[in-house]
């Protein structure tokens, strides 16, 4: 659990830098996925669990 929660805190430290230090990319980014197709977006979320399976898997390893 304590491990979930870490990786929750880091979560929010990367989006809190997103938006805090550049909100103006972070509105762009959201303008640009909204218009990306479902399929795109379905893979590119899979491909993101993939590689975040694999970093935890060969940091942990």
């Amino acid at each position: 659990m304590v491990d979930f929660m870490d990786a929750v805190g880091l979560f929010l430290v990367f989006e809190g830098l997103l938006y805090g230090c550049f909100p103006l990319i972070a509105k762009r980014l959201a303008r640009d996925v909204s218009e990306q197709p479902d399929g795109f977006l379905r893979i590119a979320g899979v491909a993101s669990v993939a590689v975040g399976v694999a970093v935890v898997w060969l940091t942990r390893g």
